[in-house]
């Protein structure tokens, strides 16, 4: 039954003419007479009868006017919910993050997203930024990184927001003989054997750019991609590593920035062209901004 035609039966019902319901409805009175007409044989059954020389509802168009009313009240309350999804954070917003950027930010995310009324289901991937535009087919935001030289555009179909530019520090053990350096320089580790991780991730493509920088090809001796698993062969003297600023280590390494070079991955969230008009998603997109804010700013105090 049309939404439209049972607020006519309602106004008829208040109104007690077919005139009055017309004026309050801003039609004429035949045009009410007709969708009425329609509306009774929607129902199947009698909805008015004659009342002399006017008419009136039976005893079915009296309990259908009831059930209006609760209708209305529950498109008004539909209204007003939809009005709150334009207007306010609130929802599920379904995210993915490459695996140390999950460690960074994500539980963070998830807490000062819930104070807002904002549900965000996390998820860790370890795939390359071009492949933004596939998983924001099960995604309202991707989490990417990659080397700070590459400034090429993901899709023109994507918005890009740049959450932070985290540079890159060499790994040594314990012992090393460069730990009581300030900073060293690629030159001083042409010898050295290095762990890295597998071809087309961002560690690689940096690892690729300082060679062409610099003339030193690192010899890389084994590839593993989870950083604690590299924290493990750097304390074992397997080889050094490239480790980014801000992850967060459980072995008592020594980190030391590179001279002479700018070695680092720029961290950008990644949401289908105008997905931020949805205000739960632009929550999530500004929360995250304010963590890798925070992130860098306790860096620098660190140091």
């Amino acid at each position: 039954m049309d939404v439209q035609r049972l607020r006519l039966l309602r106004e008829l019902a208040e109104r007690g003419t077919v005139h009055a319901a017309a004026r309050a409805m801003s039609l004429t009175p035949s045009a009410v007479s007709q969708q009425l007409k329609i509306l009774q044989r929607e129902a199947g059954v009698p909805l008015l009868e004659p009342d002399g020389r006017r008419i009136r509802l039976t005893d079915a168009g009296r309990t259908l006017v009831s059930r209006t009313d609760e209708v209305l009240a529950a498109l008004d309350r539909a209204h007003a919910d939809m009005d709150g999804y334009r207007t306010t954070p609130r929802g599920t917003v379904r995210v993915v993050m490459f695996p140390s950027g999950a460690a960074m930010f994500l539980a963070g995310l998830i807490t000062r997203a819930a104070a807002l009324g904002v549900e965000v289901q996390g998820r860790d991937v370890d795939q390359p930024a071009a492949n933004a535009p596939t998983l924001l087919a099960d995604a309202d935001v991707v989490v990417v990184h990659r080397d700070a030289r590459d400034t090429g555009e993901l899709s023109p179909r994507l918005d890009t927001a740049v959450l932070l530019r985290e540079p890159f520090d060499v790994l040594l053990p314990p012992g090393h003989r460069l730990a009581d350096h300030d900073e060293v320089a690629l030159s001083e580790l042409a010898d050295e054997s290095w762990v890295g991780v597998e071809g087309g991730l961002v560690l690689d493509d940096v690892m690729r750019s300082l060679a062409a920088v610099s003339g030193m090809t690192p010899r890389i001796v084994q590839r593993v991609n989870d950083f604690r698993v590299v924290e493990e062969l750097v304390l074992a003297e397997v080889g050094i590593a490239l480790m980014p600023r801000y992850a967060l280590g459980v072995r008592d390494l020594v980190r030391k920035p590179l001279s002479g070079v700018r070695a680092a991955r720029r961290i950008e969230a990644v949401t289908r062209a105008g997905a931020t008009t949805r205000p739960a998603v632009a929550a999530v997109v500004d929360l995250l901004m304010t963590l890798a804010a925070e992130i860098a700013g306790s860096s620098v105090n660190a140091v």
